[in-house]
């Protein structure tokens, strides 16, 4: 009896360091202190040049440079098979890249660097381990979602791929700091954190300058339904979510779709489509991964 009541102390006092832990992230990021990575700033001045729809693209270029990690990762995406799918003649140089990919895929290619670069400063191996996963299922949904975009519900392929990357970035900005805060990312079947894990969402999506539209589809994903047929961009992230086969390490709230859905997907998807739409994502989850470890 002794042992189990020193038990559930210990497991209300985590309860409540989590809760403090949440709400004191959450206070500093309504404040706009947020602890990014050193290694994000070069990327975020690209994605803030980009921005500008009428960024002039020897601009644009000169930012990629200054950057050479960003500037290998776009010459190689631009010649990976998601870009090249003709087999036209190999890019060797930075403007041939970013003519061929254009600047929405640059700027979500700024935008995977940062978020790849939250899990830098990760110590925990345990954390660490979480964070590669959680990568996984970001580039995987991130490949589907430009698939289904393009064949399903029709909306612009290369929006869909960089919400898609960015989708769970308020997770991953959680995991960097969760060494700080032990306990922070255990499992909360009753999910006391949600407010303040969307108020922290929403204010790292600010900070990378995450679109309107974008932010309010992510935003979506924890307590939305897709429609039938899908047509959004919502639609879009939240079928990829359901459908890929690599599952996000954290905890989701209502990521599911609705009783039933699996067999209204089948009015717009059959068999044979969705097994083509996989097999393709998943080689170009390879592809964008392979190009973004360069």
């Amino acid at each position: 009896m002794m042992a189990l009541r020193l038990g559930l102390r210990m497991r209300i006092i985590l309860f409540m360091n989590k809760l403090e832990a949440f709400g004191h992230i959450a206070a500093l990021a309504i404040r706009g202190e947020l602890v990014f990575p050193t290694s994000v700033n070069a990327a975020l001045r690209v994605q803030l040049a980009l921005d500008d729809p009428e960024c002039p693209v020897d601009k644009a270029i000169s930012l990629v440079l200054a950057e050479p990690l960003l500037a290998a990762r776009t010459v190689a995406i631009a010649n990976s098979a998601m870009f090249n799918r003709s087999g036209a003649p190999v890019i060797t140089n930075v403007r041939g890249a970013i003519m061929r990919i254009g600047y929405q895929n640059l700027f979500a290619l700024a935008a995977a660097m940062v978020v790849r670069q939250f899990g830098s400063k990760i110590v925990d191996p345990l954390l660490r381990a979480k964070a590669e996963k959680l990568w996984d299922h970001t580039i995987a949904v991130a490949a589907l979602s430009r698939i289904i975009a393009r064949q399903v519900t029709g909306i612009n392929p290369d929006t869909a791929l960089f919400a898609a990357i960015v989708h769970e970035v308020g997770g991953f900005y959680l995991l960097s700091r969760a060494d700080e805060f032990p306990g922070l990312l255990e499992e909360d079947p009753e999910n006391w954190h949600s407010a303040s894990e969307e108020i922290i969402t929403r204010e790292v999506m600010r900070k990378l300058c995450i679109p309107e539209p974008v932010a309010e589809a992510i935003e979506g994903l924890r307590d939305s339904f897709m429609s039938i047929p899908p047509d959004t961009l919502l639609d879009t992230l939240l079928l990829a979510n359901h459908l890929t086969p690599v599952k996000s390490p954290l905890q989701e709230a209502q990521r599911d779709l609705p009783p039933h859905s699996d067999s209204a997907i089948d009015l717009f998807i059959d068999e044979q489509k969705l097994e083509s739409m996989l097999a393709e994502a998943k080689i170009d989850a390879i592809e964008m991964n392979a190009a973004l470890l360069v």
